[in-house]
């Protein structure tokens, strides 16, 4: 199951959303054929282009 659940800035999260994420914390990474996992060169990419973009939001 997937939760999307947006914090507005300054805006703290509830006792059960922190106990939420921490229970996610102990499950293992499930990849398949829609989500399969990076190869350590897209890895790489993938990280590049996250430091690119947090750049540029905090530019």
């Amino acid at each position: 199951m997937i939760r999307t659940l947006v914090i507005e800035p300054g805006q703290k999260p509830t006792e059960e959303q922190l106990r939420e994420v921490e229970e996610a914390k102990k499950k293992p990474i499930v990849f398949d054929e829609d989500c399969e996992e990076l190869s350590p060169e897209m890895m790489k990419a993938f990280q590049s282009a996250v430091i690119q973009r947090n750049r540029r939001r905090h530019a």
